[in-house]
């Protein structure tokens, strides 16, 4: 699972990474990106333009937002059979931007220690994610996205039995590209390799509202 992220590098730097336009809105830096905020993601509609979604998916058929809090994670190995994934799978896919994420990691005493993953390099990267438009109460229509998640790399896996999906340069490119076909985009839907990611203690004491 991943339930909390970072996304705190300066807009400019964020913007000039991905080639993309900055929302006219602006950008919020989060430590502690939680559910239902509104985020920086790029969609697969060509734009190039960072555009702010609300984590937590609501999929475009179902009769209110209440799936949202239960659909913050889409599992990589069923995404193509879910009903809550499947045509956004196929339709609509998307880059969630962040610079770091985090779990918890249980002490011997019980005590939950937060820990944060980011890229060796320290540069800013994407999860694969899938995004939808719900349209059918007061306040739409509302878009929305959900992180995809996999088996845990080895950096990850002594911590928690899932991680993030952690697009390459390349793999990005190919997750927008409409082009291609579901088994391509099915085979980038892989742990990132070990060696991409460190990860240090976080202080939660740092963070304004952080909880595990």
């Amino acid at each position: 699972m991943c339930g909390r992220y970072s996304i705190a590098v300066q807009p400019e730097q964020l913007a000039a990474h991905f080639s993309a336009s900055l929302p006219a809105a602006g950008l919020r830096a989060r430590q502690n990106a939680a559910p239902t905020q509104y985020l920086p993601v790029l969609l697969n509609d060509g734009t190039r333009q960072i555009q702010l979604l609300r984590w937590g998916l609501v999929p475009s058929w179902a009769s209110d937002t209440s799936m949202a809090g239960r659909l913050i994670n889409a599992r990589a190995e069923t995404i193509h059979e879910k009903p809550s994934f499947r045509e956004a799978f196929k339709r609509r896919r998307c880059l969630v931007l962040a610079d770091g994420f985090y779990e918890w990691q249980t002490a011997p005493e019980g005590t939950k220690q937060p820990i944060r993953f980011a890229r060796t390099d320290g540069a800013p990267f994407a999860f694969a994610g899938l995004w939808e438009t719900w349209a059918k109460g007061p306040g739409a229509p509302l878009q929305t996205f959900t992180i995809i998640t996999t088996t845990p790399n080895a950096v990850i896996a002594p911590i928690h039995d899932r991680m993030p999906v952690i697009l390459s340069r390349e793999g990005e490119s190919a997750w927008l590209d409409n082009d291609l076909h579901p088994a391509d985009w099915a085979a980038l839907l892989v742990p990132c390799p070990p060696e991409v990611l460190t990860l240090s203690a976080a202080n939660p004491a740092a963070l304004r509202d952080f909880e595990a």
